[in-house]
């Protein structure tokens, strides 16, 4: 059973790490759903399997975190810092991803269904065999990426840079 944290221990956590220090965050498996975690810096957490339906992570930090098998259906992800962080297997159904930063981010097979990734910078991130039906990539960023095998069935990509530097029209 998952253990189910408060904003309050969660800030908790992120605030007693200073920037300098390399104290890891260990969430696996945590319940957070639902959380106002708004610029919460929880770079490099632990958080597999992690429950983070429906939170909201804007502006949060979640660079090189391990977010793989976590659920983050419906989460609120616009303008949070993603780089390389590791989403292998992840649901971000309906996730709004709207200006967020996914560099070198690791999508693999990961769900984005419905997905809104307007104007997410997501320059050589790996969505291979990711799902991305209907998801609404308009204007990414997408130079450098892997969509190898990625289902882009009826997914929005007017004027995002594709992979090979062209703009989709």
């Amino acid at each position: 059973m998952a253990t189910k944290f408060t904003r309050d221990q969660v800030l908790e956590l992120c605030n007693s790490r200073n920037a300098d220090e390399t104290v890891e965050l260990w969430l696996n498996n945590a319940d957070l759903s639902g959380l106002d975690l708004a610029e919460c810096d929880l770079r490099g957490a632990h958080l597999r399997e992690a429950n983070l339906s429906g939170a909201n992570l804007q502006k949060a930090n979640l660079s090189q975190a391990d977010l793989r098998m976590a659920n983050l259906t419906l989460a609120d992800l616009r303008n949070a810092h993603l780089y390389e962080a590791l989403l292998p297997g992840a649901d971000l159904t309906d996730a709004n991803l709207t200006f967020a930063y996914l560099g070198r981010a690791d999508l693999t097979g990961a769900r984005l269904i419905g997905a809104n990734l307007t104007m997410t910078d997501a320059r050589k991130a790996n969505f291979s065999l990711a799902d991305l039906r209907r998801a609404n990539l308009r204007e990414a960023r997408l130079n450098g990426a892997n969509i190898e095998m990625a289902d882009l069935e009826g997914a929005r990509l007017t004027g995002a840079i594709m992979p090979d530097g062209t703009k989709h029209e």
